[in-house]
C-alpha cells in the first residue's frame, strides 16, 4: 500500500548507519564511547553490551564538512548473534573491529558472515594499538590468513589502526565512514512518510509498550501514527537516543517511540501513518504471515521452558543458547518466551508440567509469583549476565536428563566345574580367558554365546583366600542367581557406570 505524501519528494543525502561488530572484547563500547563521549559499559552488567542500542555523532571531516553519522551497537557475545545478524540488517556500512593484540576470534569471523549476509560495505578498525602487547604486523597477517583482504594487503577492503582508549586514528576511521557513504550515494526523501526498522521491543510497567527504531526514509511526526506488523502506536511521546521528547524525526535517526498496543517483532519493518483509520486499514491490508512453529513429535522426555526478559532481544539470544544444547536423552520446549517480570500467570501456567523452568533475564519476580512457585515446585531464576545465564542452563538441562546405564566389561571367565547349588547361591570354579573379575560384579551368564541369566558375584578365592579380584588362573566363586549354571558355560563380568 502506497503511503500518502503530503508534498512533492525532496531527495538529500542520508545520514550512514554504521554498525560496529567483532569480538567480545575487542573494544566495540569503548570506541563508541569516545566517539559519542559518554560511557556505556559501566552502565552494562558485567561490563558487557547485551542491548542493541542506536546512537547518532557528528563528526567534522578533513575538508571540514558536518556529516551525521548513526551507530548501531551491537553484542559480541555468541549468543547475540541474531541480534548481531540484525544489526547488519539495518545498517548500511559495517565496522569490523579487532584486536592488535589477538587478532581475528571466532566471534570476529561470526561478525564477518553476519556483514556479508547482510551486503554492505564494511571497514577494518584494528584497535587496542595503545596495548603493550599490540603487533599490527600479525594482526594483519591473521587477517589475511582468515580471508580478509585489507588495503596495501593485496585486497580493497579499507583499514585503519584505532586506539579506542586514546581516540588515535578515530577521526579517520570517521572520515573512512563517510567516503564509503558517500561510494553507496545513500540518500532519502524528506517529504515521505517515515519508513524503517523495528530494533528493540520493551514492555515496561510505567510506560507501557515502547519501541526503538530506525528510520530507512521520510519523516514522522507527533500526531501520526505507527504501524508495524499488527501493532499501532500514536506518535504521542516520541524521544531520541538521548531520551530528550521530540516532535519530529527524519531519515537515519534512531527513535523511541510509547504507547504502543502490543509489542511488535524485532526486526519488522514499520511505517508511518497520518491518521488512526489509516493505520488500522493498512494492517487490513498488508496481512502479517503467521509463522508460528509447530513442536515436533518426539518420543523423549520434554522439559518445558518458560522465558522472561527485559527485551525481545535478550530473548531471541537465550533462544539461540538454547539452540546449541544436545541432547539424545531429552527434547526442550519453549512454552512461552514474553518480555516482562515474571508473574503469579507465568508459574501458574507451568505448575502442571513436571521439571519445567522459568528464566528470567534482567527482570523481577513478584511476590506472588515467588510464593506461589515455592509452593508449587516450581524453579525459578534470575540472571543479568548471558555468561551466568548460559552456564545455568547447560547444568539445569543436564541435571534433568534421565540417567543412562552404560555396561562396560571387565572380563570373561569359563565355568569348569559346578560344586553345589542352595537355593540361588551357585558354588563355582572357574578360569580367568581375559581381563578380570571383581567381587559384587555383575555378570552375563552365556551358554554357546547366547545369554541364559544373569547374576552377582557374592563371594571370590584364589588358592584358598578370600580375595577382591581376579586377573588370571583358576579361582573359586560364589555367584547368586536363579537361573542354572554349569560346566562349559561361560561369565562375561561388567561393571555399570550412570551418566
Amino acid at each position: 500500500m502506497a503511503k500518502k505524501q503530503n508534498k512533492s519528494p525532496e531527495i538529500v543525502k542520508r545520514p550512514p548507519i554504521v554498525v560496529v561488530m567483532g569480538h567480545i572484547d575487542h573494544g566495540k563500547s569503548t570506541l563508541l564511547d569516545y566517539i559519542r563521549n559518554t560511557n556505556i559499559v559501566d552502565k552494562e552488567a558485567g561490563g558487557i553490551t547485551q542491548h542493541l542500542s542506536a546512537y547518532v555523532v557528528t563528526h567534522e571531516t578533513k575538508e571540514k564538512s558536518q556529516e551525521k553519522i548513526t551507530f548501531l551497537d551491537t553484542p559480541g557475545h555468541s549468543a547475540f548473534q541474531r541480534m548481531r545478524h540484525r544489526g547488519a540488517d539495518v545498517a548500511d556500512i559495517a565496522i569490523l573491529i579487532v584486536s592488535a593484540e589477538d587478532g581475528v576470534k571466532p566471534q570476529t569471523l561470526e561478525a564477518l558472515e553476519c556483514i556479508k549476509a547482510a551486503n554492505i560495505p564494511y571497514i577494518v578498525a584494528i584497535n587496542k594499538i595503545d596495548k603493550p602487547g599490540a603487533d599490527i604486523a600479525r594482526t594483519q597477517a591473521s587477517l589475511i590468513e582468515n580471508e580478509i583482504y585489507i588495503e596495501g594487503m593485496g585486497g580493497d577492503i579499507p583499514w585503519v589502526a584505532v586506539s579506542a582508549k586514546s581516540g588515535d586514528g578515530i577521526s579517520d576511521l570517521l572520515d573512512l565512514v563517510i567516503l564509503a557513504a558517500d561510494l553507496n550515494e545513500l540518500n532519502g526523501d524528506k517529504n515521505a512518510s517515515a519508513e524503517g526498522v523495528i530494533i528493540e521491543g520493551l514492555q515496561d510497567k510505567k510506560r507501557g509498550i515502547t519501541a526503538t527504531m530506525i528510520i530507512k526514509n521520510g519523516s514522522i511526526k507527533s500526531g501520526m501514527f505507527v504501524v508495524a506488523g499488527k501493532s499501532i502506536a500514536p506518535v504521542r511521546i516520541m524521544e531520541d537516543f538521548t531520551g530528550q521528547n521530540i516532535k519530529e524525526a527524519s531519515l537515519s535517526e534512531p527513535i523511541r517511540i510509547v504507547g504502543f498496543d502490543s509489542v511488535p517483532n524485532v526486526g519488522s519493518h514499520f511505517v508511518a501513518l497520518n491518521s488512526k483509520k489509516e493505520a488500522e486499514q493498512y494492517i487490513t491490508d498488508n496481512p502479517e504471515t503467521e509463522n508460528k512453529k509447530s513442536f515436533a513429535r518426539t518420543s523423549l522426555p520434554v522439559i518445558p521452558l518458560l522465558i522472561k526478559a527485559d527485551v525481545l532481544g535478550t530473548l531471541d539470544a537465550i533462544k539461540h543458547e538454547l539452540e546449541t544444547f544436545e541432547s539424545d536423552r531429552i527434547a526442550v520446549r519453549v512454552t512461552d518466551a514474553t518480555v516482562g517480570d515474571i508473574t503469579k500467570a507465568d508459574v501458574q501456567n507451568v505448575s502442571a508440567t513436571k521439571d519445567a523452568i522459568i528464566v528470567g533475564f534482567n527482570v523481577k519476580v513478584d511476590n506472588g509469583a515467588q510464593e506461589l512457585a515455592d509452593r508449587l515446585g516450581v524453579e525459578i531464576d534470575t540472571f543479568s549476565i548471558i555468561y551466568e545465564l548460559s552456564e545455568w542452563l547447560e547444568t539445569a538441562l543436564k541435571n534433568r536428563t534421565p540417567k543412562q546405564a552404560e555396561e562396560i566389561k571387565t572380563g570373561v571367565a569359563k565355568i569348569l566345574k559346578l560344586f553345589s547349588t542352595q537355593k540361588n547361591n551357585h558354588v563355582l570354579g572357574g578360569r580367568m580367558e581375559e581381563g578380570v573379575v571383581k567381587l559384587k560384579q555383575t555378570v552375563r551368564v552365556l551358554r554357546r554365546d547366547i545369554e541364559v541369566g544373569r547374576g552377582t558375584i557374592t563371594n571370590l578365592q584364589q588358592l584358598k583366600s578370600d580375595v577382591k579380584e581376579v586377573g588370571e588362573g583358576e579361582f573359586g566363586m560364589q555367584i547368586n542367581t536363579k537361573y542354572d549354571i554349569a560346566a562349559g558355560d561361560y561369565i562375561e563380568c561388567f561393571d555399570t557406570i550412570i551418566s
